[in-house]
C-alpha cells in the first residue's frame, strides 16, 4: 500500500465524522469551531497517535459519471454538510484523545451546531496512493499496451 499521508501506518485507522449544519448557524461558525477543534488535536495529540486529517465541505455538485443512482444535478446539502476525516495510529489512542480535558469543551461546541448529532465511524485503510508523475504515468500506459 502506498502511503498518502507520510507516517500513516498500514494498520492505522481512519475516522469519519459527518456534520450537517443546523438551521440558524453559518458556514463561518462551522469552519471556525472545527478549525479550533482540529488545532487542539494537532497540538495535544500529535505525540499520542494523531497522524493527520482534513475537513471537506459538500460542494453541491454530483458526478453523473461516477453516480449510478440517477442523474441528479445538485446535492441539497451543499454548504451544509462537512466531513471531518482523521488518521490515527490506533483506535485506543483516538479514543483517549476524546477523553482529553482540552478536547471535550471544543467538541461540545462543534456539536451545538450539528443537526445530525454525531456518529464517528472508524475505518481501516485498504488502499491509498498518490498520482504518478508524468514519466511514470507514461511508462504505466506503455506497459498496459504491451502486456495487458
Amino acid at each position: 500500500m502506498a502511503q498518502l499521508i507520510p507516517g500513516f501506518p498500514g494498520d492505522g485507522i481512519v475516522t469519519v465524522n459527518r456534520v450537517i449544519l443546523k438551521e440558524g448557524y453559518t458556514l463561518d461558525e462551522l469552519q471556525e469551531r472545527v478549525a479550533v477543534l482540529c488545532e487542539n488535536v494537532k497540538t495535544y495529540h500529535s505525540e499520542t497517535g494523531f497522524i493527520g486529517g482534513f475537513v471537506c465541505l459538500n460542494s453541491g455538485t454530483i458526478s453523473n459519471e461516477g453516480s449510478t443512482i440517477g442523474q441528479a444535478v445538485a446535492n441539497p446539502l451543499k454548504d451544509k454538510e462537512a466531513l471531518i476525516i482523521t488518521f490515527w495510529d490506533t483506535f485506543e489512542n483516538h479514543e483517549n484523545s476524546h477523553k482529553s480535558e482540552t478536547f471535550q469543551p471544543l467538541f461540545k461546541h462543534v456539536l451545538e451546531l450539528c443537526e445530525n448529532g454525531n456518529e464517528e465511524t472508524v475505518y481501516t485503510m485498504m488502499w491509498s496512493g498518490k498520482a504518478y508523475d508524468a514519466a511514470t504515468a507514461k511508462a504505466a500506459q506503455e506497459a498496459k499496451l504491451k502486456y495487458a
